[in-house]
């Protein structure tokens, strides 16, 4: 199975800091594969998603989507990828239909790939007549659903998901689980998430990445982790791959 995602040694150093956010970090991301990447706060978990998806620039090292370089060729990374951030909202006073369109036209001026994208979409949001009220009558939930469907609308090789559940209830945070789920089976789409969620990295993930301090320090799959570390659960694994790194 080809990679999508190929991160080679991938660092960030900030002014005026005297550590790397990120230290030569490196990992990849298969084809229909479901990647965690987490870490306590200040970890370097959204540094590296931001080099990942093109916002900031590398101090050094490399990231490849799809065989694109995110230094030499960031638009055409830029086409191959959609990120969807926790902080991520919609224009309130646009009805749920309207605002997938609008969102569609800036993909393509083609008519009849618009619709393509909106149908898609319209499919996975699972919103049904609710797509002709304003986003601003929208639960919480309803409006994740709706971002996450605009965010993968296009079909893109990698999404990347910061907290894509986050503030959530119980059930929509399933449904979105779900939609992930059957988006990496069904559309063979990658994913790359960032979540301080254990449980729903567990249920989610394919395999997993542990950053501390800038640095990644162990990827496998969940099972793996759990038998390298005699843990019971994700969050007794994150436990003692953090503290193992706090006391070097």
């Amino acid at each position: 199975m080809a990679n999508v995602l190929e991160v080679r040694e991938l660092s960030k150093k900030y002014p005026k800091r005297d550590v790397f956010a990120a230290d030569k970090v490196s990992f990849d991301v298969k084809e229909g594969e479901i990647f965690a990447l987490i870490g306590p706060n200040g970890a370097g978990k959204t540094t590296t998603i931001r080099m990942i998806s093109t916002l900031i620039q590398p101090t050094s090292g490399d990231a490849f989507v799809a065989g694109h370089s995110i230094i030499k060729e960031p638009d055409k990374v830029r086409e191959n990828i959609t990120y969807l951030p926790d902080e991520a909202g919609a224009y309130k006073t646009m009805t749920g239909r309207k605002y997938l369109y609008f969102m569609a036209g800036l993909f393509s001026a083609d008519k009849n790939e618009i619709e393509k994208y909106v149908q898609r979409a319209m499919a996975i949001c699972g919103l049904g007549d609710r797509l002709d009220d304003k986003i601003g009558g929208y639960s919480r939930g309803m409006i994740r659903k709706l971002l996450l469907a605009r965010a993968v609308m296009t079909a893109p090789k990698l999404a990347i998901m910061d907290e894509a559940t986050s503030g959530l209830d119980v059930i929509n945070a399933l449904e979105i689980r779900k939609m992930i789920k059957s988006l990496a089976k069904e559309h063979n789409m990658s994913f790359l998430l960032s979540s301080h969620n254990m449980l729903e990295i567990e249920y989610l993930s394919d395999r997993v990445g542990i950053i501390a301090k800038g640095n990644l320090m162990v990827t496998g799959t969940i099972e793996e982790l759990k038998e390298r570390y005699n843990a019971v659960n994700l969050e007794e694994v994150f436990e003692r791959v953090v503290v193992e790194n706090e006391v070097r």
